[in-house]
């Protein structure tokens, strides 16, 4: 019985046919990321603009739903509203997290809001109660947005000596300008569709960023073995010959974790729907830099080609022409 392959074993693509288009085109998408990102913004969730948690208890099941739809009309603006498991209340007890935006002028909740949201909910379940009220000032939340930043900042960095020490300095520049690719892609599409950006977008990024330097690592360890096999071929072909090797592997682990992403993306809810989408843009972009733009900064900037091996009889290092 033949097993199915959406995939040949073997592959000949030139993927450097088309060179110049595919990575002018992520050079002007970066470009047009950037300018997005500089002249919209990003539309700034609780976690990084400031607001107020209200901790809900009542005899009634939460439904989200229901929840915003009552609290719409109060025009409160950004609003996140989930359900808590509380291991310290009963079993007849339904605890739901609601957060509200920061409103403006307002450092923290006043009374007024609270009452209001309050009452909007007794609308839905009429014996709720709030065991809680927290607010986080906009001085916090600017605090978050540089902590963020840099997390994503020191993990390109940490993963550019990784692969510098890896590999070479050439394959380091690489997989971060490919990271650095799906990044600001990622926060590009963020600031043009205004998806809300908190932290579980960076949560995203951070996954990201490790999905993408596997599949860049996956294609480097090839292309160094075949570097020491076709001593004579030119580099670039060499790289197409790697590529070509790893790809029925790229694509069957990227479309099996779309359509896992794409099953959350649909039914996931609101909740989690921008790490969704973070996470499922990033695999498509992750995939494609990997292919396209990584190999092609390594053709750029040239890999050494003379090998050294041990001799047995002299115990020196001789150099093999490549």
């Amino acid at each position: 019985m033949k097993r199915l392959r959406l995939i040949p074993d073997e592959t000949n693509f030139d993927f450097f046919k088309h060179a110049k288009f595919t990575f002018g085109a992520s050079c002007v998408a970066v470009v047009l990321a950037l300018a997005v990102w500089f002249t919209m913004g990003l539309n700034y969730g609780i976690d990084f603009r400031g607001g107020t948690t209200l901790r809900t208890q009542s005899e009634t099941a939460v439904d989200v739903a229901a929840y915003r739809a009552a609290m719409e009309p109060l025009g409160l603006g950004d609003i996140s509203i989930s359900e808590v498991f509380d291991p310290t209340s009963d079993d007849s007890k339904h605890v739901a997290m609601v957060r509200i935006q920061a409103q403006e002028g307002e450092e923290a909740a006043t009374p007024e809001m609270i009452e209001a949201v309050e009452g909007a909910l007794k609308t839905v379940a009429p014996n709720i109660i709030f065991t809680s009220v927290e607010s986080v000032g906009p001085k916090v939340s600017g605090e978050l947005i540089q902590t963020a930043f840099l997390a994503v900042g020191a993990s390109l960095g940490a993963i550019l000596i990784y692969i510098w020490l890896r590999f070479e300095w050439q394959f380091s520049v690489g997989a971060v300008a490919a990271l650095f690719h799906d990044v600001i892609l990622t926060i590009g599409i963020f600031s043009a569709l205004q998806i809300r950006f908190d932290l579980p977008v960076i949560a995203a990024i951070l996954t990201i960023i490790g999905y993408s330097i596997n599949d860049t690592v996956v294609i480097f360890d090839r292309l160094r073995e075949n570097l020491r096999k076709y001593k004579k071929r030119p580099l670039r072909d060499v790289m197409n010959i790697s590529v070509n090797e790893t790809l029925s592997r790229t694509l069957m682990t990227s479309g099996t974790t779309l359509l896992a992403l794409i099953a959350l993306l649909v039914l996931g809810g609101d909740v989690i729907r921008g790490f969704v989408f973070a996470i499922t843009w990033g695999v498509v972009v992750g995939t494609y830099s990997s292919v396209y733009v990584a190999k092609n900064v390594v053709l750029f900037l040239g890999v050494k080609r003379d090998w050294t091996k041990k001799d047995n009889n002299t115990g020196q290092y001789a150099n093999i022409d490549a």
